[in-house]
């Protein structure tokens, strides 16, 4: 039998506290959250886009675990000067990846979320940022 990988490595965590780095501005004009089915964690999500559409500031306030948090903070590192279109595909391509459908995502720094594949009870946490960001968001032309 094979031992799952560590799921809290120090990178992990050290993203999961790093979150602060976003707080939750009551001020931001376009607010949103997702909930994870399996397993209860919950994020709200704060943007404001520039005029072109791309996110130009961000806060949250997350109930999740630490993968759920460490995964958020991976959104929002990232996020700045993306459209709605963008995180739409990334959005995509996450869910794809963690189902074993695809190949690990081209984000900034998913791949430190890679030991969380063998946890499926976590992949809604994962996706929290991304599917709060695509429902704030236009896309263009992609369906939601």
């Amino acid at each position: 039998m094979t031992a799952a990988p560590v799921l809290y490595t120090p990178q992990v965590l050290a993203l999961a506290t790093s979150l602060a780095a976003w707080p939750w501005d009551e001020a931001l004009p376009l607010q949103g959250s997702a909930r994870s089915k399996s397993c209860g964690s919950a994020l709200s999500l704060g943007l404001a886009t520039d005029a072109a559409g791309r996110i130009a500031g961000i806060g949250m306030k997350a109930q999740a675990c630490a993968i759920g948090q460490a995964a958020a903070a991976i959104f929002a590192n990232a996020a700045s000067g993306r459209d709605g279109a963008e995180i739409a595909v990334a959005e995509r391509a996450i869910h794809a990846w963690l189902s074993g459908e695809a190949l690990r995502p081209a984000w900034p720094d998913i791949e430190l979320l890679e030991p969380a594949l063998a946890y499926p009870a976590r992949h809604g946490a994962i996706m929290l940022a991304w599917q709060a960001a695509r429902e704030l968001l236009p896309t263009g032309d992609l369906p939601r």
